[in-house]
């Protein structure tokens, strides 16, 4: 759930995805420096050639962590405020068509590795992430310009999750299907385009363990037991709106966190516009911060209303910085506790069922999450959080926030699936 107000407090267009990280006696901040449809070859961790304060971070088995955040992680790379991190991030559906997705690339073949004996990475959630940041220091941030080339393929999973899975009006009911789109990010304008879609059907995985539905991530599937169906989406193409559907810093109330439900250090919240010309904040809860990326999108509408949105793998620059809390009073950011996106034109507050799951729902928070989950809670935070945040950085009284909200602030639904 996100709640939008218009803001007139920007400096000219931003030409750059800016992440700033509050809170915890420290606040940071990061920007990506271009989001890349191309993933470059295997490589290790280290400096970017003729680039003093930028880092290269490819996304193989040994950078990846899958499915989980958590703050004993070891970080890939140690940055100070203003440095450049370039990543890359994997999408976790490249198993849908690993002929177009996952061979060819090294980085990608070890992450999806999977025979008789063991997985590339054994542990999977929802989304390889890559990598793992650590944060040193204070300083200034600047910007750079996300830049797309070339051409790369996604996919888009209607599956049980999916908010229409019971509701659906043909023949066979339920299914699952996978649409695999062609992402073209070579022109003046980017678009995806649908390739094929085919219905799932029962997959076996190297271990020999059958998957009736799409119930464990990175199943290789065998073309040879579906039937792709050429010719979709006629005279349709997708605006491309690259993004990473996963921004989340390490939380500190437990050692492994879940990485399905957003939280107030971020997470899964699956929103288009923390992209190109937006700025991201997030409290940080433990040293460092700790950021990891994942869940990589080429496009995405509001609700991702079948289960995902088009997954892709995607190249990332980010510039994180790094502030001190006492700098943030009288600031927007004073006291900042949740996700808070800034974009030339609004500002997007992220409310969630509960702020913080993690603490609220004792000690059994983890499934509980998944019980206790609904629109009306996520709404009440999102209503809270503007209120507060319309009171406390504009200085209005309650009656006068509560009026505006209701004539001038945009709620709606980033995901509706997780």
């Amino acid at each position: 759930m996100a709640s939008e107000t218009e803001h007139g407090e920007h400096e000219g267009r931003r030409d750059f995805l800016k992440g700033a990280l509050a809170a915890g006696g420290a606040a940071a901040s990061g920007a990506t420096a271009g989001l890349s449809s191309v993933t470059p070859a295997q490589a290790q961790p280290g400096m970017v050639p003729g680039s003093k304060n930028h880092y290269y971070v490819p996304a193989n088995d040994k950078t990846v962590h899958w499915g989980y955040f958590s703050k004993l992680l070891k970080p890939q790379v140690e940055v100070n405020s203003g440095d450049f991190v370039t990543i890359e991030v994997l999408t976790h559906h490249a198993n849908d068509d690993a002929e177009r997705m996952v061979k060819g690339d090294p980085g990608a073949e070890s992450v999806f590795f999977w025979d008789k004996q063991r997985k590339g990475v054994d542990r999977r959630g929802a989304g390889p992430m890559n990598p793992t940041l650590f944060g040193r220091g204070a300083g200034e941030g600047l910007g750079v310009n996300p830049q797309y080339r070339g051409k790369s393929f996604g996919s888009n999973a209607a599956a049980w999750w999916g908010f229409h899975y019971k509701d659906m009006v043909t023949e066979p009911k339920p299914r699952e299907v996978i649409t695999i789109y062609e992402v073209d990010s070579s022109g003046e304008r980017n678009w995806a385009r649908g390739l094929y879609n085919f219905r799932w059907t029962p997959q076996t995985d190297p271990f020999g363990v059958v998957h009736k539905t799409i119930d464990y991530p990175g199943v290789p599937v065998d073309h040879r037991t579906v039937q792709e169906t050429h010719g979709i989406l006629k005279d349709v193409r997708i605006p491309i709106r690259p993004h990473f559907g996963v921004l989340r810093l390490a939380p500190s109330e437990a050692d492994m966190v879940d990485s399905i439900p957003p939280s107030y250090v971020g997470g899964n919240i699956d929103n288009w516009r923390i992209g190109k010309g937006a700025t991201m904040y997030y409290p940080v809860a433990v040293p460092g911060a700790l950021l990891s990326a994942g869940d990589s999108h080429a496009s995405q509408g509001d609700s991702e209303l079948c289960g995902t949105a088009i997954e892709c793998s995607l190249t990332g620059t980010f510039q994180l910085i790094l502030r001190k809390r006492d700098s943030l009073a009288g600031s927007a950011l004073a006291g900042l506790n949740y996700p808070l996106l800034e974009t030339q034109d609004e500002w997007v507050l992220h409310g969630f069922s509960f702020a913080n799951y993690l603490a609220e729902l004792g000690a059994d928070a983890q499934s509980k999450i998944y019980e206790k989950s609904s629109v009306d809670l996520a709404m009440r935070d999102a209503f809270r959080k503007m209120r507060h945040f319309l009171m406390t950085t504009k200085g209005l009284s309650e009656d006068e926030a509560t009026s505006l909200m209701s004539v001038a602030v945009d709620f709606g639904i980033t995901q509706v699936v997780d």
